[in-house]
């Protein structure tokens, strides 16, 4: 996919964009449509909040709360679960101007994590907060629990069940192999200052151990944003290797690409494909560069995406595909 650079308003702003992805893998021909109501849905929502004047953060939190609420996405409701049949959930957000970030892991109780990162990056001195420190804060911030049966879905039940009965080959980042499962959830925005916001929230891999933490709390694995450069949401799939982006810093690994001198796309194809090659495990990833070209990639089979541009909202979900309505 080439870069397609952002147009500038007269007044020398930048022109607000969002991109979302939905997940990657191996993602079944019956969910591909969920998939893409689901992205179409979650990057009008960012973009609703830039057309009315609020930050790339307000965006980016918007188009993820949008996919939280969705189980068609390994994120809020519909996440998948853990060896003890619990949702444990986590998310980060990060603000390129100063480079602050929030993350949380480990949140039970919660429709939204990505809206409580962003409390810890707003509202506290830390970064990241986790299990019951996170929870007490979250309570401390009004943020109203609810039960964690409510988050559970009829697919992330089926796809524990199906790796208790069958093993490791099951254990995937987004649920049932057999059906290409839910997934990880990001967006990235430039708002009109032109700074850039980043977010991404997920469940985790099926049937995971207790406490397990993977990539995408993990500022310069699934999130990353300066406004000198970019931003980037990463995503993966084969056997939960949010391991693989975690130790390949997968969305650093493209910021430096850029800072090199690679535009979004080129760089972010670069970083994904030397991922794989070197960890042997797939992933995905959407990037805006500072100057609004967009990068997208997966060295999976299939990754859902979308963005808005010139009133329209471009998507795809298969390699060099691009689909488009109007806003």
């Amino acid at each position: 996919m080439k870069p397609k650079t952002l147009e500038v308003i007269e007044s020398g702003a930048m022109k607000p964009i969002i991109i979302v992805h939905g997940g990657a893998g191996d993602i079944s021909e019956s969910r591909i449509q969920g998939k893409f109501d689901g992205v179409k849905v979650a990057v009008r929502a960012g973009y609703e909040k830039l057309m009315n004047g609020g930050s790339a953060l307000d965006s980016v939190e918007a188009a993820v709360v949008s996919m939280e609420l969705d189980e068609n996405f390994n994120a809020g409701y519909g996440s998948v679960l853990n060896l003890n049949g619990e949702v444990e959930m986590e998310a980060s957000i990060m603000w390129g101007q100063d480079l602050i970030s929030g993350a949380v892991t480990l949140i039970k109780e919660f429709q939204h994590p990505i809206s409580i990162a962003r409390k810890v990056l707003t509202d506290t001195p830390h970064s990241f907060l986790g299990g019951n420190g996170a929870k007490l804060f979250a309570l401390e911030k009004g943020f109203q629990q609810v039960p964690p049966e409510s988050l559970i879905s009829e697919s992330a039940k089926e796809a524990l069940n199906d790796f208790l009965n069958k093993g490791d080959d099951q254990r995937t980042e987004i649920g049932r192999k057999d059906e290409g499962g839910v997934g990880t959830v990001g967006a990235v925005a430039i708002d009109a200052d032109g700074h850039i916001a980043v977010a991404t929230s997920t469940g985790g891999i099926n049937g995971k151990m207790v406490g397990r933490i993977g990539d995408t709390p993990l500022i310069g694995g699934g999130t990353y944003a300066d406004d000198n450069v970019g931003g980037i949401s990463t995503t993966d799939f084969f056997l939960g290797h949010g391991e693989s982006i975690l130790k390949y810093c997968l969305a650093h690994t493209i910021i430096k690409l850029m800072e090199g001198g690679l535009d979004a796309d080129t760089a972010t194809r670069q970083a994904v494909n030397g991922m794989t090659a070197r960890l042997n495990n797939t992933a995905g990833a959407i990037t805006l560069s500072k100057n609004g070209d967009v990068g997208i990639h997966f060295s999976s089979k299939r990754m859902a995406w979308a963005y808005v541009k010139n009133d329209k909202v471009y998507y795809g979900i298969e390699h060099d595909q691009t689909l488009e309505e109007p806003l």
